[in-house]
């Protein structure tokens, strides 16, 4: 009782008990996911400039969580987290070399066992493509390249260019080539597939992580847009932890011009509507099948993207642009459709909450918790803080290593803070009321004792060091 009393006065959030719901019936479920989408970066969430029409249809017609936040702002640990339900100290996939252990138990061996015919499509990230995870049907990168050419491959490689690069142009190749084309026509057919018999679908685009290097009739949309640039400051990442201002620095981030940020910002935006359409593919298939009927819907990226924010790009950090997620539940007969909630929400959540709304029991024993209550406009009890490690990754982070090895960034977020812990360097903390852009780490203020001493605790606790 001393812990909850403790968090509340921190979050300010009044919490009721929870609200048992029975199953009515059993459902599909189609999980949507993409990688590296920020969560401002749709019009359904506020964003005036990126385009995403089908992603807003979804939300028109289901929930948007407005505070949603992945166990871990890179891949591999967050997938794993995705689909265990676990944070990744407790699954054991830390960092992006890490595959998630083949004993692992996943959504897809949850719905299995209960007679769904389980598919994996697209990029997953299970580092080992061997394991399967539970999941009866697998498509990956490699079925894309099996049905290009040499010749296709080749000149599709040279056009994308290096992979986590940031400068943003149109692609000149067929959007066929693209491999989310390709997941989206899997993914479709799956659906016609199985239309008669209750699936689970996890249909995984790669965009719009970079390459910034879009199909040209996406890259065109925003052509004369005045893109807007985030606010940089001149001392950006100089009173934090000291490693993300050199990966900056290391990276040539730090010094893009407004140009250069521009166009990166329209290729990062191109990225965003290309993966938008092909959402749209495969959820018009849905409704075209009579499958929506019948069908929870969920949309979700693994982590966000930082674009330009804080002289950074892609993720491997605790800022809102990277940890925050955008989070869509759309399922039959909702109420309140089109409504959003603002209440912290884990990634983790998501399994217990799917396996809920799909008719089921929710599993136990794992770091996640339903919120299925919230997704039907019932009673709640919601989070009191949202929890995320990142291990320092092997050759992405800073190129001669230092870091790795070393124990993770562990992130609590209330209501108001967020506490960026680090046992061995330098923490940040940032009063997200009155400093929502993150701009000014407030670790020392003498009045913040506290507050840093208890959110400690909670990092503390909350990280399984084994």
């Amino acid at each position: 009782m001393k812990r909850r009393g403790a968090i509340r006065a921190l979050a300010g959030a009044a919490a009721g008990p929870f609200f048992a719901f029975p199953a009515t019936r059993q459902s599909n479920l189609l999980f949507l996911c993409s990688d590296q989408h920020q969560a401002a970066a749709s019009g359904c969430y506020g964003h005036t400039e990126a385009r995403t029409p089908h992603i807003d249809e979804i939300a028109s017609e289901g929930v948007r969580f407005d505070r949603t936040y992945c166990q871990s702002p890179v891949c591999v640990p967050s997938r794993g987290s995705i689909i265990t339900g676990n944070y990744a100290s407790r699954h054991g996939a830390r960092v992006l070399q890490d595959a998630l252990a083949a004993d692992a138990r996943t959504v897809a061996h949850f719905f299995g066992d209960r007679g769904y015919s389980t598919a994996a499509i697209g990029k997953m990230h299970f580092v080992d493509e061997s394991r399967r995870h539970g999941f009866g049907h697998r498509v990956n990168a490699a079925a894309h390249l099996a049905r290009l050419t040499a010749e296709e491959a080749a000149a599709f490689r040279e056009d994308q260019g290096a992979g986590g690069g940031t400068t943003g142009k149109p692609s000149a190749m067929p959007e066929r080539l693209f491999r989310d084309t390709f997941y989206a026509e899997e993914s479709v057919r799956f659906l016609r597939a199985h239309r008669d018999k209750p699936f689970c679908l996890w249909t995984s685009f790669f965009m719009p992580h970079t390459p910034l290097v879009p199909h040209r009739k996406y890259w065109d949309l925003y052509k004369g847009s005045a893109v807007r640039l985030p606010e940089r400051s001149a001392n950006a990442l100089e009173t934090g932890f000291h490693g993300h201002l050199e990966r900056a620095r290391e990276r040539g981030w730090y010094d893009q011009t407004d140009d250069q940020l521009r166009e990166a910002i329209r290729g990062y935006y191109g990225n965003v509507s290309q993966m938008d359409a092909n959402v749209g593919r495969v959820f018009d298939t849905l409704r075209e099948l009579g499958l929506d009927k019948n069908t929870v819907v969920v949309y979700t990226s693994d982590h966000g993207e930082m674009a330009g924010a804080h002289r950074m790009w892609t993720k491997h950090n605790m800022y809102e642009q990277s940890v925050r997620v955008p989070l869509i539940v759309r399922m039959p007969d909702l109420a309140g459709a089109g409504s959003n909630r603002e209440h912290l929400v884990e990634q983790v959540d998501l399994l217990p909450t799917l396996a809920e709304l799909c008719g089921f029991e929710a599993p136990t024993g794992i770091d996640g918790r339903s919120f299925a209550s919230s997704v039907r406009d019932e009673r709640h009890a919601a989070r009191e803080f949202a929890y995320s490690e990142y291990y320092f990754c092997r050759r992405v982070f800073t190129a001669d290593n230092r870091f790795v090895g070393k124990p993770p960034i562990l992130m609590v977020r209330t209501d108001r803070w967020k506490l960026n812990y680090l046992s061995w360097d330098r923490s940040e903390l940032f009063d997200l009321r009155n400093d929502p852009g993150e701009f000014r780490n407030a670790i020392d203020d003498s009045g913040n004792a506290g507050i840093v001493k208890e959110l400690t605790r909670i990092a503390r606790t909350t990280f399984r060091s084994g």
